[in-house]
């Protein structure tokens, strides 16, 4: 069932979405991934509007990062087509951001984190302050970045993901092993960068997280796409038996 339809921080809505409206839709033919003779990914097919929280779930082993990272263009499909609005992922990847579950920051203080981001986007400093005061760690700007917490260290590498003004941001389960609090802190900031125009793709086991911030689901299983539908109908009625079996605890996570 193809799918479209609504997302950064601080004051760049309108270039974005401009910029945006050139890499996106995005239309997936045929992909297929494999290592050696194992299919990893195989005929998938999908359709993403220009605005929205997609939300891709699945099992274990379902090939969930690995799509990410395809549309990404950190890797080559073995076979089929990926197309940000006709262009290539490798073409486009500069008006993307990967955050991972495990943050990669520089061995650097905070701000030179964020610094480093924004001096290669040509931006000053006060671009800097107010990324800082919106997760969060305006007082922990000149502490290393290694002595952040989890979840403080995940907000540093979203807000640094964000400093890149991308069109469209992935996230690959950011929130796993993190607290309650530290969960609800980066929705927030996700939810913010939804609103202002930022397309979102993201990847999650947690199934209260997908109903409070989903516009749509991809769900992923063996490898293929079984289900994409709006949340509003896959939460209430999924169609697929593996869907069902997965959101009633009965496909292990």
């Amino acid at each position: 069932m193809p799918m479209s339809d609504a997302m950064i921080l601080p004051s760049v809505c309108a270039a974005n979405t401009a910029r945006g409206a050139l890499i996106l839709p995005l239309t997936v033919r045929g992909l297929a991934l494999r290592f050696g003779d194992t299919r990893v990914l195989e005929g998938l097919d999908l359709d993403l509007g220009p605005t929205g929280c997609t939300m891709v779930m699945g099992p274990n082993g379902a090939g969930k990062s690995l799509l990410l990272k395809l549309l990404h263009g950190l890797m080559p499909p073995s076979a089929g087509r990926i197309d940000w609005a006709g262009h290539a992922p490798a073409t486009v990847t500069m008006r993307q951001a990967l955050v991972f579950q495990k943050p990669v920051l520089l061995r650097r203080s905070v701000a030179a984190n964020l610094d480093f981001v924004l001096k290669a986007r040509g931006r000053r400093a006060f671009g800097r302050a107010a990324l800082l005061e919106r997760i969060g760690l305006s007082h922990k700007a000149d502490q290393p970045a290694r002595l952040l917490s989890g979840g403080e260290a995940q907000r540093l590498a979203l807000a640094r993901a964000l400093a890149t003004e991308p069109d469209v941001l992935f996230l690959d389960e950011p929130t796993a092993s993190l607290d309650p609090a530290s969960v609800l802190a980066i929705e927030g900031i996700v939810a913010e960068a939804q609103a202002r125009g930022v397309r979102i793709i993201f990847v999650t086991h947690d199934v209260g997280q997908a109903r409070r911030l989903a516009d749509d689901v991809v769900f992923l299983h063996g490898g293929r796409v079984v289900e994409h539908s709006r949340a509003a109908d896959f939460f209430p009625e999924p169609q697929s038996d593996a869907a069902r079996d997965y959101l009633n605890g009965r496909i292990v996570v």
